[in-house]
């Protein structure tokens, strides 16, 4: 048995053979772990199954955007500058 950290909802991991993962989901009472990879991939593991696995928790990853590869920049918005009050619509302004 490894010792492995606990599963943590939304931390990092990286396996020994170095493959990075976030936990997304524990179910205590089904005793399984959904993990995504950083390519996209979801798997699910029983806790015995992670007892056994090679791991050592990371920070998470700076580039976000691993499991949408085929993302362009512009895809994820100007990112040259800053956003402003006035690109959005004001609730307010609904109002009579």
């Amino acid at each position: 048995m490894a010792d492995n950290p606990l599963p943590d909802v939304g931390e990092w991991y990286i396996t020994e053979e170095g493959d990075r993962f976030e936990i997304v989901a524990v179910d205590g009472d089904e005793q399984t772990i959904e993990i995504q990879y950083f390519g996209g991939e979801v798997e699910e593991v029983d806790f015995e199954s992670w007892d056994q696995m090679g791991m050592e928790q990371i920070a998470a990853p700076e580039d976000w955007s691993g499991p949408f590869d085929d993302l362009e920049a512009d895809d994820m918005g100007d990112t040259e500058e800053p956003p402003r009050s006035g690109d959005h619509n004001d609730p307010l302004d609904q109002v009579e």
